[in-house]
C-alpha cells in the first residue's frame, strides 16, 4: 500500500497525489495497521467528550433565556463552533477504520470536510476574539465600559462565521470521490486542487491565516494582560491581589499552552507536506514521516474542541454563576446542593465583564 496515496485520503489539507518522481514507501504497513486500529477509537472518544462538554456549555448559557454579556457571547459561539466541528468526527473515524474507503457518498464527502474546515478556522478566530475581549476588559477597563459592546461582539461573531465559511470554499469545491489504484480502485474522499499556485495558496491559508497570525494575536493580548496584572500586583502589594493575579496568569498561560499543544503539530506537518509537494524535501523517510505524522497531528488538533469548554468556561466564575442560576430555576430549593451557595471566586477579575 503506497503511503503517498494514503496521505491524500485522511488529512484535512491534502490536495493532489505525490509528484511523479516521488518514492513510494511500502515498509510502513505495521504503522498503518496500528493507526487503523487505534485512531478511530481515540477520535470517537474525542467526539463524545466534545459533544457532552459543548452541549453542557450551550445549555447553561442559553436555557435561562437571559441576555448574554460579551464574554458569554464569545464563549457560546465557541461552544457552537466546537460542537459542529466534533459532529463531523464520526465520519472520519469510520473512514479510517474502513482503511480510507469513504462509504457515505459524494455529497457527504464535500459537506463533512467543508464543515470541519470552516469550523477549524471559526474556532481559532473565536479564541483570538476572546483574548482581545479580555485584553480590553483588563488592560483598558474604561474603554470596555462603552455602550454597544454587545452589538460589536455579535457582529464580530457573524464576521468570524462568514470568514470561516469563505475559507472553506475550496474544500467544498474540490473534495470529491475518486478511485485510487493503490487501494484496488477504492473510492476515497480526496481533495484535488487544480495545478498551479494552489499549493502555495493553501499553505498561506492554513499555516498563515489559520495559525501564525492568530497565534501572534493570542500571544500579544495575553502578554499584555499578564504585564498589566503584574503591574497591579506590584502597585497594590497585597497578598490577595497577588494571589488573584497569579491564578489569572496561570489560566492565561494554560490557554496559550493548550492552543500550542493542540495546533502546532498539525501545522508543522502541514507545512512539511507543502515542502514535499513542491519537492523542497524528498525521499522515503520524509514521505513516511509526513504521512503518519499528519494523521496523529490531526488527532491532537481535534482535542482542542474538547479542551475549550474546560479551559475557557469551567474554571471561571462565569460558568459557575450560570450553573447556579440554572439550578435555581430548575431545582427545588430543598434539593439544591450546598456547593451552589454564593461565594467569591478567585478568577472573578478575569470574567467579571
Amino acid at each position: 500500500m503506497a503511503s503517498r496515496t494514503l496521505l491524500a485520503l485522511l488529512s484535512l489539507n491534502r490536495s493532489q497525489p505525490r509528484p511523479a518522481n516521488a518514492t513510494s514507501c511500502d515498509d510502513a504497513r505495521e504503522a498503518w495497521d496500528l493507526l487503523h486500529r487505534l485512531l478511530p477509537t481515540l477520535i470517537l472518544a474525542i467526539c463524545a467528550c466534545g459533544l457532552l462538554g459543548n452541549l453542557l456549555v450551550l445549555s447553561v448559557f442559553l436555557l435561562p433565556r437571559r441576555r448574554l454579556n460579551v464574554a458569554q457571547i464569545y464563549l457560546a459561539n465557541l461552544a457552537a463552533s466546537d460542537l459542529v466541528f466534533v459532529l463531523g468526527l464520526p465520519f472520519w473515524a469510520e473512514n479510517i477504520s474502513n482503511r480510507f474507503r469513504w462509504p457515505f457518498g459524494a455529497l457527504l464527502c464535500r459537506v463533512v470536510n467543508g464543515v470541519i474546515k470552516a469550523n477549524l478556522f471559526t474556532s481559532i478566530f473565536l479564541v483570538v476574539a476572546i483574548s482581545q475581549d479580555r485584553y480590553r476588559v483588563l488592560v483598558h477597563p474604561m474603554a470596555s465600559r462603552r455602550r454597544g459592546r454587545r452589538r460589536r461582539a455579535w457582529a464580530t461573531c457573524v464576521l468570524i462565521w462568514v470568514a470561516g465559511g469563505l475559507l472553506s470554499v475550496p474544500t467544498f469545491l474540490f473534495r470529491s470521490l475518486a478511485a485510487v489504484p493503490e487501494l484496488s480502485d477504492t473510492c476515497a474522499c480526496v481533495l484535488l486542487h487544480p495545478p498551479g499556485a494552489w499549493h502555495f495558496a493553501r499553505m498561506v491559508e492554513l499555516n498563515v491565516l489559520g495559525f501564525l497570525l492568530p497565534l501572534l494575536a493570542i500571544v500579544f493580548y495575553n502578554g499584555q494582560i499578564l504585564a498589566s496584572l503584574r503591574g497591579r500586583a506590584e502597585v497594590g502589594g497585597t497578598r490577595s491581589g497577588g494571589s488573584t493575579g497569579g491564578k489569572t496568569a496561570g489560566l492565561l498561560l494554560t490557554l496559550v499552552a493548550a492552543f500550542l499543544v493542540c495546533w502546532t503539530p498539525y501545522h508543522f506537518f502541514a507545512f512539511l507536506d507543502f515542502l514535499f509537494q513542491v519537492q523542497a524535501v524528498r525521499g522515503c523517510f520524509w514521505e513516511k514521516f509526513i504521512d503518519l505524522g499528519l494523521q496523529y497531528a490531526n488527532f491532537f488538533a481535534f482535542t482542542n474542541s474538547c479542551l475549550n469548554p474546560v479551559i475557557y468556561v469551567f474554571v471561571g466564575r462565569l460558568f459557575k454563576t450560570k450553573v447556579r442560576e440554572l439550578c435555581k430555576q430548575c431545582v427545588p430549593r430543598s434539593l439544591r446542593p450546598v456547593c451552589l451557595a454564593q461565594r467569591k471566586d478567585i478568577l472573578q477579575l478575569f470574567w467579571q465583564k
